[in-house]
């Protein structure tokens, strides 16, 4: 009886720490990168949303209301604790993921390269790199990983 117990109760956190292992951000690839030079043509004042990892909070927060919802109760209860503390987590993370997602300020950079091609690139402000028209920068990376560097 004691066995079987225990393995009811282990079979919640191993489904939490699967989930949980899917949920996390993968890091950066390595190898090699584009660079391009240029100057830069104009600059405006822009935002940047966050709102990336939508839907995380929410299954964090499910994770853990199922694993404290395992612990409480037996039999029926058992099964009801396990579903209110999964919809009672998920509604929490979920609210806390949209506290914490605020849109960053940000620069909208066009930068002409020196083929003439226009670029342009939206990043967040970076207090040590203030960049002015005119001024000579590089353009690291492509797509959404693009970001301008000083030379």
């Amino acid at each position: 009886m004691l066995q079987k117990m225990s393995f009811s109760r282990l079979i919640p956190f191993s489904f939490a720490l699967c989930l949980a292992a899917c949920a996390t951000a993968s890091g950066p690839t390595s190898g090699e990168e584009t660079i391009r030079v240029g100057v830069i043509e104009q600059i405006t004042p822009a935002v940047i949303n966050t709102n990336q990892d939508q839907g995380v909070g929410a299954v964090v927060g499910g994770i853990a209301g199922l694993g404290l919802g395992s612990l409480i109760g037996g039999g029926t209860g058992h099964d009801v604790a396990m579903v209110l503390g999964t919809i009672g987590g998920a509604i929490a993370g979920n609210g806390v993921q949209q506290k914490r997602d605020q849109p960053l300020p940000a620069q909208q950079i066009i930068v002409r390269t020196t083929s003439g091609v226009l670029v342009q690139i939206t990043q967040a402000i970076n207090a040590n790199f203030k960049p002015e028209p005119r001024e000579a920068v590089y353009i690291e990376g492509n797509g959404e990983n693009a970001r301008v560097v000083p030379k």
